[in-house]
């Protein structure tokens, strides 16, 4: 009964969470906006902030790089880099400190070895190829399956439709290990911001909204994800 009601209904599904995935996004950009234009009242800029922070917490073999782009920032576990975008590296606002220690939460992460983190990065290969092409290996097997398969025979079309499965769980799976990683390195973040006194106490709630705000962005994208993988079972199913 639910692939079949998934099978009925799943573009409807699928488009209504296109649309509160977009909402969510356009969310995001706007409370960032927001507390772009509220200053930090101790005039550090994103760059200095997480210059700090990398030094208080011990991290001393990252380097903090200024790149192009409006929330572009992350940090690379491969080549130890802090990249802040134009809208944070060099700003004083509350949303610019409250990204740039988020990234330096992932820097703390790496530095202690947080397992989540580890995990994640592994998967990174695999996610990205799987999210690329699993979901057309996967249609294309379900569709040769009415063709090349026979009632009870697991053919060729079988195979092609669970390695597209397959590949594709392996970027779902990614997306669902990013949210600890993602929501961790924004609690460290705003941990640090509060202990260390990088923000004024009333400015500190700033943060914790852009952060909330970003972070609800990799929710949408994992229910999406998963929306998605279970919409090509329900096709293979119906095809056999």
């Amino acid at each position: 009964m639910f692939w079949e009601i998934l099978y009925s209904y799943g573009l409807i599904i699928s488009v209504v969470m296109m649309v509160i995935s977009m909402i969510i996004s356009a969310n995001c950009k706007m409370t960032f906006s927001r507390y772009s234009k509220k200053m930090a009242s101790n005039g550090l800029t994103g760059a200095a902030a997480a210059q700090a922070i990398l030094s208080a917490y011990g991290v001393n073999d990252v380097t903090i790089h200024h790149i192009s782009g409006n929330l572009t920032d992350n940090y690379s576990p491969k080549d130890k880099t802090l990249n802040l975008s134009d809208s944070v590296y060099g700003s004083s606002s509350i949303a610019a400190i409250g990204v740039a220690a988020h990234e330096c939460g992932h820097a703390i992460q790496h530095n202690v070895g947080f397992v989540p983190n580890k995990i994640r990065s592994a998967l990174v290969p695999g996610a990205n190829i799987g999210s690329r092409f699993g979901p057309y290996i996967a249609i294309i097997g379900a569709m040769m399956m009415g063709y090349l398969d026979t009632a009870g025979n697991n053919g060729i079309g079988t195979i092609i439709f669970y390695l597209g499965i397959i590949m594709f769980s392996l970027a779902v799976l990614f997306y669902l290990v990013t949210l600890p990683v993602e929501l961790d390195a924004s609690r460290r973040a705003l941990k640090i911001i509060k202990n260390d006194g990088l923000l004024a106490s009333s400015e500190v709630g700033g943060a914790r909204k852009v952060l909330s705000a970003a972070a609800m962005t990799y929710i949408a994208a994992a229910a999406s994800a998963i929306i998605t993988l279970l919409r090509l079972i329900s096709y293979g199913r119906r095809r056999r």
